[in-house]
């Protein structure tokens, strides 16, 4: 009894295992603790207070109004063509790209298709919170500012908040979230922070945003990364079905063919006539020398047709042949 339980059991803990994805014991998967929730309250709020600040026409905007007058394109020109290409790590395509690359490599050593899946959760949450926020507030951007101290609020623009250091933040930092061991994600985090902070500040150096634009951008990254503990268990999910649907595919593909009837061609009824008198002639018995109807003896049985002196026939018409050299003895 004792035995049939315990084989009960252990059929139950592989049945588990055939429906979860196999997953490395070393990966360390966050969870929302309670520090995390209040990080994630403050960021929220900062956030908010941010938009509130921009809308209400206080202090932050005359900053902005100071840091695009100062132009800090013209006090440090020298800097400027270095900048240029250091805002690409900004940009959405090439650090996608290049993420994307390390995170697949990853996913292909360790056999999980969680990296991939949380930059992709990562991305889209990127495209929904801050695309709705661009879209919801439209702010210009300082090139195209037409007010002297406006904010620029609801003219039909999509800077407000910065996409580019949105983008770094989350492309950058999804790296740290995604750290293996304690000790690399510290470094990665420094390591994406120092990037996105430079990455925004390098807009308002080149003119395309407002200092209060890059600021609530830091704020919109922050947040996405620290709500994506809340979006495991729905990576987990997507994940254990994209592994069901490659088991499927492959039992599939190695099953043995089931053999399939030939089906009949349609012949015509003089071709049919024809195939099965030929079918018939074949299987006929070959002649076999003798007339049909009498019985096959043995060569011993048969009649000589010669005497058993001679293999030739008597001839009577012919006489016997003499020797003409002969002459007739006298009297004879």
């Amino acid at each position: 009894m004792r035995t049939e339980r315990n084989l009960t059991r252990l059929g139950r803990v592989f049945a588990r295992l055939d429906r979860e994805p196999e997953r490395p014991a070393h990966i360390d998967v966050p969870s929302m603790s309670r520090h995390r929730v209040v990080f994630f309250a403050a960021t929220l709020a900062f956030y908010a207070a941010i938009v509130a600040a921009v809308v209400t026409t206080t202090w932050l905007v005359r900053l902005d109004w100071q840091v695009m007058f100062f132009r800090p394109y013209q006090q440090w020109p020298e800097i400027h063509a270095f900048l240029d290409y250091y805002v690409v790590l900004g940009q959405r395509g090439p650090t996608a790209v290049m993420v994307a690359a390390w995170l697949g490599w990853r996913s292909w050593r360790q056999h999980t298709l969680r990296p991939m899946l949380a930059l992709g959760a990562s991305l889209l949450l990127l495209n929904i919170t801050v695309g709705a926020a661009k879209l919801g507030m439209g702010r210009l951007g300082p090139h195209y500012a037409t007010v002297i101290g406006s904010n620029e609020m609801w003219r039909d623009g999509d800077i407000f908040p910065s996409g580019h250091t949105a983008n770094a933040v989350v492309t950058w930092g999804i790296l740290a979230y995604l750290a293996s061991t304690p000790r690399a994600r510290r470094w990665l985090s420094a390591l994406s922070a120092v990037v996105a902070l430079g990455v925004g500040l390098t807009t308002v150096y080149l003119g395309t945003h407002w200092l209060s634009d890059v600021v609530l951008g830091w704020a919109a990254g922050l947040l996405i990364l620290l709500a994506l503990p809340w979006c495991e268990p729905l990576i987990a999910s997507v994940e254990a079905w994209l592994f069901r649907l490659r088991d499927r595919l492959r039992d599939r593909g190695t099953a043995a063919p089931v053999p399939v009837a030939p089906v009949p061609a349609l012949v015509p009824a003089e071709a049919k006539d024809s195939d099965m008198a030929a079918r018939e002639a074949a299987r006929a018995p070959r002649p076999t020398g003798h007339a049909p109807g009498t019985l096959h003896t043995n060569r011993s049985e048969r009649s000589p047709g010669a005497p058993a002196g001679s293999r030739r026939p008597p001839q009577p018409d012919r006489l016997p042949r003499t020797n003409p050299s002969a002459r007739p003895v006298a009297g004879g």
